[in-house]
C-alpha cells in the first residue's frame, strides 16, 4: 500500500513539475505503457497527446449507415 501512495505522489508532483494537462489516471496509464523504453518523459507525455489529436475522425467507421 506504501508503494502505491508514494507512486500516486511522485506522478503529481511529476505533473506539477512538467505542467501536465492530463489526469493523474492518464498519466499512470501511459507510464504503464512505456514503462521500459528508454526515453525522456516530457516528450513521452507529450506524444500521446500529439497522436490521439492527429488523429481525424472521418476515417472512423460507422456501425449502421442511417
Amino acid at each position: 500500500m506504501w508503494i502505491s501512495i508514494s507512486v500516486y505522489v511522485l506522478v503529481a508532483i511529476l505533473k506539477k513539475e512538467l505542467k501536465l494537462n492530463r489526469s493523474l489516471n492518464e498519466i499512470l496509464q501511459i507510464l504503464s505503457i512505456t514503462l521500459f523504453e528508454k526515453s525522456e518523459l516530457f516528450t513521452v507525455l507529450n506524444a500521446f497527446g500529439e497522436q490521439e489529436e492527429k488523429t481525424p475522425s472521418h476515417k472512423q467507421l460507422t456501425l449502421f449507415d442511417i
